[in-house]
């Protein structure tokens, strides 16, 4: 009967946990925010860490069903302790918050546009002045050279036309906005 009495207020406290999480669960941070020892997961949101306290908490109601006296006493500190980490991320969420953050500036599309439409064309006459090369060497080994560096140079050429590709749609998306 202890028992039971004791796993309802420790899903009380996670329920209540749950509700305080509420508002800043889908937020997502940088980085994993625990130790892997206390959580599996490696999320970047609250819910996420919510979600495997939660589930810590299901195998501990097992554990007390099943009569498994060390996993209960194992299960039951792992839940405290998921439980106090997240009680503290929270009162920590609110530090985060308020710091301030230099705003990074806004890339400049243009200027970056511009810049790789200058390496295109300097790719382009770079693979045009091998290719040319390569016409009037009579030697199998200089060939292959020249043959090699061209592959590498269209590679580059691949790359950038991609990026490019990336940009244009960049600055449609934001005209569009």
């Amino acid at each position: 009967m202890k028992s039971a009495h004791l796993l309802e207020q420790l899903e009380a406290k996670l329920e209540q946990l749950a509700q305080t999480i509420a508002p800043h669960a889908n937020q997502r941070t940088a980085k994993a925010r625990f130790d892997s020892q206390l959580f599996h997961c490696h999320g970047t949101r609250l819910a996420d860490y919510l979600q495997e306290a939660r589930q810590s908490m299901a195998l501990l109601r097992q554990s007390v069903n099943g009569h498994r006296t060390e996993r209960v006493a194992w299960m039951a500190e792992r839940v405290v302790l998921q439980i106090s980490a997240l009680q503290r991320e929270l009162a920590t969420l609110k530090l985060r918050n308020s710091e301030t953050r230099p705003e990074p500036e806004p890339e400049n599309l243009y200027e970056k546009l511009a810049k790789h439409q200058d390496y295109e064309r300097r790719l382009r006459a770079m693979v045009a002045d091998r290719e040319s090369q390569l016409a009037h060497q009579e030697t199998l080994a200089q060939q292959r050279k020249l043959q090699q560096e061209i592959a590498a140079l269209e590679g580059r050429l691949q790359r950038c036309l991609l990026a490019l590709k990336k940009i244009e749609r960049a600055i449609e998306n934001r005209d569009r906005q």
